[in-house]
């Protein structure tokens, strides 16, 4: 059976790794290509207590990232009925839709927090009244937020 070989990558390898991830492979693709060619340096205890610390600070980064989610979700569920202001017809029917576009503007002018509009997930709206929106704020926090959607100008009588 053929021994492998512990490398530490210095640059992404395409179908083996990305920079500063321990891999193992064949002797002879270490000693031919990736040794050579710099993409990789052989395993010594120092560099692997590298690894180690920068894989540390990737997951303090991560969690700091995360709890930063968990208090946006907070803020935005705390937030209260967001107002989104349509031209409405017959019926409570509105024109046209209620977008993410809208929805961040409307989060931004209640909050102050500026929302990426792809994390933010808008079911079908064709009619006045009260919709949940789901925001993704982190691959683990989804923050859930009511919108009301109000006719715009003054409503007319008849």
């Amino acid at each position: 059976m053929v021994k492998r070989i512990q490398l530490v990558l210095n640059q992404d390898v395409s179908k083996l790794g990305h920079t500063g991830d321990l891999v193992e492979v064949a002797p002879g693709y270490a000693r031919n290509y990736l040794l050579p060619r710099g993409l990789a340096v052989r395993t010594t205890p120092g560099i692997l207590k590298q690894v180690e610390r920068r894989r540390e600070i990737e997951r303090v980064r991560l969690l700091e990232l995360k709890k930063e989610a968990d208090v946006l979700r907070a803020s935005l569920e705390n937030a209260g009925k967001l107002a989104i202001a349509k031209q409405a017809g017959e019926k409570d029917s509105i024109f046209g839709s209620v977008t993410d576009r809208e929805v961040a503007e409307a989060i931004q002018a209640a909050t102050g927090h500026e929302i990426d509009r792809r994390g933010i997930t808008v079911p079908e709206i064709r009619k006045l009244g009260i919709y949940r929106i789901d925001i993704k704020l982190h691959p683990d926090v989804i923050a859930v937020v009511e919108i009301e959607v109000v006719p715009s100008g003054d409503p007319v009588e008849g």
